[in-house]
């Protein structure tokens, strides 16, 4: 089967010319405006066009079909033509300024396990089984919690600096710890603050902390310091969540790298080696120059050019659907 539109975004520098990549399946004339790029909806040959709109307009609704609790419940993306689309190939990440897009799958307050199905077609939102049998989890979930689209953990790659984890075959993960609770298949602008690397029964599972941009408090956090200024004990509740939800299945806790704490800035082992070279002492670039950048966001850039691979199958994609 041919491939479907699909968004082709290399994570580069999170400034507003920052562009998500649109593969589309049918064609489109392309002309320039004084905003940039747009497109003609004027059908062509069957030769596909790469599209670059940094312009956050998903123009996405939802389709649920079946109930909710059951095993036949799926929460289906649409565009506004009727059209089903992928909420983790189809979505923009990038939304410029270091801000992404954010697709809900479990409202705040719920237990339902809910997850995008990655090996169903056009990859819905479903309620996650064992066994045969619907997945809740033990105590309700305090966070609005989701997935960043077009990003994949890919678990042929190790990571060194998390005791040598592989990725655990999904998209990233994201807590978003604003007041409101939100809708399945929410899309939100968020901003990343923080990242958690939680390793899951042998696998890298991480957990980007973020912040929709509508919160009250969201112009007042930027980083895990003013995470814990303005939501204190937030970061730790989190962790304690991840890492605790198993045990009254009777399975372990989950462990965290990276010192068991949330992570911030860009790696130690990066800095120890600027450190050491001497491009770095003859150029005299300051420590706190490096440390601007986020750990976050470094997870998020990784991810994203792992997921480009996927879909432009330089990677096998097994049984995840890619449509």
């Amino acid at each position: 089967m041919a491939a479907a539109a699909r968004v082709i975004a290399i994570a580069g520098n999170s400034t507003a010319a920052t562009s998500s990549c649109l593969l589309i399946k049918t064609s489109f004339a392309l002309q320039r405006c004084s905003k940039g790029l747009r497109f003609n909806n004027v059908r062509r040959s069957s030769k596909r066009l790469f599209s670059c709109n940094a312009i956050y307009n998903p123009q996405v609704q939802i389709k649920q079909e079946g109930q909710p609790e059951t095993l036949d419940y799926r929460v289906f993306f649409e565009d506004t033509s009727g059209k089903k689309i992928s909420p983790w190939h189809d979505v923009p990440l990038h939304l410029g300024d270091g801000v992404f897009s954010f697709v809900v799958e479990i409202p705040k307050e719920s237990s339902a396990k809910m997850e995008v199905a990655t090996d169903e077609l056009y990859t819905p939102i479903k309620q996650d089984t064992k066994k045969g049998k619907l997945r809740y989890y033990p105590y309700n979930i305090n966070w609005n919690y989701g997935l960043l689209p077009q990003t994949w953990e890919d678990p042929s790659l190790a990571n060194s600096e998390v005791e040598g984890a592989f990725g655990d075959n999904d998209p990233v993960d994201v807590v978003e710890i604003g007041e409101s609770r939100r809708k399945i298949g929410d899309i939100l602008k968020v901003k990343p603050l923080a990242a958690l690397a939680m390793i899951d029964e042998g696998e890298l599972d991480w957990k980007i902390v973020a912040i929709s941009l509508d919160d009250p408090r969201a112009s007042l956090v930027n980083d895990i310091d003013d995470v814990e200024k303005h939501f204190p004990g937030t970061l730790t509740a989190i962790r304690d969540w991840f890492r605790d939800y198993k045990i009254p299945d009777g399975k372990p806790a989950n462990k965290f790298g990276l010192g068991n704490k949330a992570a911030n800035k860009v790696s130690i082992n990066l800095i120890f080696l600027l450190f050491a070279s001497s491009f770095f002492m003859l150029h005299m670039i300051t420590l706190s120059s490096i440390c601007k950048q986020d750990y976050a966001l470094k997870v998020i850039t990784e991810t994203n050019e792992s997921w480009a691979k996927l879909v432009k199958r330089s990677i096998p994609a097994g049984e995840l659907s890619l449509v």
